[in-house]
């Protein structure tokens, strides 16, 4: 069995759950790219995912995360998991994905590069579906690692193979998005994608900034904590940058020396109202 997930909390939510049911044993296997956001043009070509990656080195430029490109590389990853389907007929993978843009965007990106396994790929895709939290209340999670490793486990009767169907439908579906190339993309539901403009997360990161400059760290954490669709720092930290780049935002400090040392306001202090922001 090899489970694979779209981030690392959701390892770590999978891991635990594994320790309480022996049946659910098998390889974690993460894809570590956010296709939720940036440009997927000829995403599986090489120069298409060159491309790419060239546009997360330019974001994580300053960020905590500076040597991430070095260690990550989703395309190996799933040049091995190939290799590991050939050599073990018998092998089995089960696709987690919570009902976000993030790990909808991984699932088409991964599953239109497995066709060809038709019958042993399964998906197990948590839609609306309510669990308990640790207070003993129904909830719906958004994210995988929101539920518990006992409730986890219930979660593994939603595993069904990907069908034929799925396997025409769903990559043309993601080269509709692909070639459509827009910087964002939203789930409106189930697993129907639609692209916006790359200034659609300005309006929460503006809402937050106050007339007073505040830590770049806090504004990010603020801004996270409230936002209704997320997305993640990194990409939140480069609208930033545009922002101050348009004007819009000022930053104090040395982007040299982290994110810890820098500061945000607005041009001259004041501040703005959440129905400013739509305009």
């Amino acid at each position: 069995m090899i489970h694979i997930v779209f981030e690392p909390a959701n390892t770590q939510a999978l891991k635990k759950a594994i320790e309480l049911d022996e049946s659910l044993q098998g390889d974690i296997i993460e894809i570590n790219d956010d296709f939720a956001v940036g440009p997927l043009v000829d995403i599986y070509s090489a120069e298409g995912y060159q491309q790419r990656g060239n546009w997360w080195k330019m974001l994580l430029e300053f960020s905590p995360y500076t040597e991430q490109l070095a260690i990550v590389d989703d395309k190996l990853t799933v040049h091995h998991l190939l290799q590991r389907l050939d050599e073990n007929p018998e092998e089995k993978v089960w696709i987690w994905m919570g009902q976000n843009t993030h790990d909808v965007c991984g699932y088409y990106w991964l599953m239109s590069q497995l066709k060809e396994y038709h019958g042993r790929i399964e998906v197990l895709y948590l839609n609306n579906l309510p669990f308990f939290n640790e207070k003993g209340n129904i909830f719906y999670p958004t994210y995988l690692f929101e539920i518990q490793p006992k409730e986890f486990i219930k979660a593994k009767k939603l595993a069904r193979p990907i069908t034929l169907s799925e396997f025409e439908v769903d990559p043309d579906e993601w080269k509709k998005i692909c070639n459509e190339n827009s910087m964002v993309r939203f789930l409106e539901g189930g697993k129907k994608l639609v692209g916006k403009e790359v200034d659609f997360y300005d309006k929460d990161i503006l809402v937050n900034v106050t007339g007073t400059a505040q830590k770049l760290t806090r504004l990010i954490s603020n801004t996270l904590n409230k936002m209704k669709v997320k997305t993640g720092d990194v990409f939140l930290v480069w609208r930033i940058r545009e922002l101050t780049a348009e004007g819009k935002l000022e930053v104090t400090g040395d982007w040299a020396k982290g994110w810890k040392e820098l500061t945000v306001t607005f041009p001259g202090g004041g501040n703005v109202t959440a129905e400013e922001t739509e305009s």
